[in-house]
């Protein structure tokens, strides 16, 4: 008997054996709510996509594909297209992603590659994810009385100086895509970078040690052993920080002009799909709010689009660094 007791007892004094039926039980309860929470994400997405499409698709009827190439938002004239809303959210968005990626990513570096005492780390690391608690319209609003009139002088010089260049064709005036992008870039910074600095955590420290012993100096070691090694983490980051710009209303609606043009330039007035969203719904008529419904469809499908695109890009980036190692 006692030989028996102590063959389920294990060096460190807890009881081992196989499991009970209550193990199994509350195993096959928590893959039973994991199940239905997933299937009820799956039909909350579909319930979205069906109210959403089932109100736009008088528009769908009425205008086709032209309304996604068209350029004229004319209520008046019952005339409708949403193609330089698609420009201003995807150029806005890539602006804001390669500025918030960069900085974001060069934090997360200095975060946890010890460059900072690890109390200095956390402090800043701290005050980084504090900016995600900021309202979108005390963005806005800094943006307006601080940023604007800061980027006004150099962005007019740009244009004097070197108008020739698509990027500089205009002058800032007032609200354009610059200081949305910038605002846009701030307001992504605390994603991609606490979720690099989570996946850079996450690579054992021996992993380090091994690069140093094949005679790599900190910066060869960082840029190639750390960043590849936590290379899928990083693009999750940059994928959950391009997602939240292609959403992002309030702020860009305040900076970003509401100009249904299309340009290269920085300085100019564009527009956004949130922020056409946001600023036509309160007085839209029956028409008009069928058209606002076919633009968010659209700008779900972008969403939609762009994750599943960034969850293909991490299995390949994963499935590649696997192999090569």
């Amino acid at each position: 008997m006692a030989s028996h007791h102590f063959d389920h007892i294990d060096r460190s004094g807890s009881v081992t054996g196989p499991p009970s039926g209550s193990d199994y039980a509350l195993d096959r309860g928590f893959r039973g709510i994991a199940w239905a929470s997933a299937a009820l994400i799956l039909a909350l997405v579909a319930y979205i996509i069906v109210e959403i499409g089932g109100k736009a698709l008088p528009a769908i009827t009425e205008y086709g594909f032209g309304f996604l190439t068209s350029t004229t938002w004319n209520v008046q004239a019952g005339q409708f297209g949403i193609l330089p809303e698609i420009w201003g959210t995807l150029y806005s968005s890539l602006l804001a992603l390669i500025l918030g990626g960069v900085f974001g990513i060069t934090i997360a570096i200095f975060l946890t590659q010890d460059f900072l005492p690890s109390r200095l780390a956390v402090v800043f690391r701290t005050i980084i994810e504090l900016l995600a608690a900021i309202p979108s319209v005390v963005f806005g609003l800094w943006g307006i009385y601080v940023l604007i009139p800061l980027l006004r002088p150099a962005a007019n010089w740009l244009h004097e100086e070197f108008g020739v260049v698509p990027f500089f064709g205009t002058s800032l005036s007032g609200p354009g895509l610059a200081p949305a992008a910038l605002v846009l870039a701030i307001m992504i910074l605390p994603t991609v970078a606490s979720i690099s600095v989570d996946a850079l955590r996450q690579i054992p420290y021996k992993v380090k040690e091994a690069a140093y012993g094949m005679g790599t100096t900190r910066w060869e070691a960082i840029l190639k052993v750390m960043l590849p090694t936590a290379g899928s983490g990083i693009l999750a980051a940059l994928v959950l920080g391009f997602g939240r710009a292609l959403g992002e209303t309030m702020a860009l609606a305040m900076l970003i002009g509401n100009s249904n043009q299309i340009s290269l330039s920085l300085f100019a007035p564009a527009n956004t799909l949130a922020a056409l969203l946001a600023s036509n719904f309160p007085e839209a008529g029956e028409i008009e709010v069928q058209a606002l419904m076919y633009a968010a469809l659209a700008l779900l499908a972008i969403t939609l689009v762009v994750n599943v695109a960034g969850l293909a890009a991490m299995k390949f980036a994963t499935r590649k660094f696997e192999a090569e190692r």
